[in-house]
């Protein structure tokens, strides 16, 4: 029988942890936020599932993200400056690409023409779709900050993720009028 392992392994307790490749880093290095922030949204996006009928659309969609988004955290997760063996393939590719904008296209039909801006609120589904989309804007961030620093990243994960805070948005904005029918919009004389 394997040996299991432990899950605490006490190298990064002075603050530094590893790259896949073997890279030490500062845990407060762009790489590793860049990466966090992709796991944070991956999380959220969990939580968003949950919110949701197991035979609602949108899983479907969804959970596609999900794997995605494991895939360039691990893209992230590795520094390709350094000569290494092996490679991870971001996953991103133009039918990717093609595919959020579809569901965007979708979602999009479905609401009237938006004329003044809303308010993130609404039930539990559609205030995690705004949480989602807010996180994919910080991890966009995130990333850009990688790239200032002088690292490639493929155009594809730019892309995408820059394409999964509209879908979080238009997504919400369609979960709002499931909830509750309605969104609420912001009106800058309340007090």
């Amino acid at each position: 029988m394997a040996k299991k392992s432990k899950l605490y392994t006490k190298t990064g307790d002075k603050g530094k942890t590893s790259l896949v490749g073997g890279q030490r880093v500062p845990k407060s290095c762009n790489r590793l936020e860049s990466y966090g922030t992709v796991d944070e949204l991956n999380s959220f996006i969990g939580l968003l599932m949950a919110y949701l009928p197991a035979d609602d659309i949108n899983q479907t969609t969804l959970k596609f993200v999900q794997h995605k988004l494991f895939t360039v955290g691990a893209y992230l997760a590795t520094d390709n400056s350094e000569p290494m063996d092996f490679e991870i393939p971001s996953g991103i590719t133009k039918d990717t690409i093609k595919r959020i904008e579809g569901e965007i296209d979708r979602l999009d039909a479905a609401v009237p023409p938006l004329e003044l801006f809303i308010l993130p609120s609404g039930g539990k589904a559609t205030s995690a779709a705004h949480i989602c989309r807010v996180v994919a804007r910080r991890a966009e961030r995130c990333i850009y900050r990688v790239v200032d620093e002088g690292a490639e990243v493929e155009e594809g994960v730019l892309k995408f993720v820059n394409r999964l805070s509209d879908y979080f948005f238009i997504l919400a904005r369609n979960l709002a009028r499931m909830e509750n029918g309605e969104e609420i919009t912001w009106d800058q004389t309340c007090q």
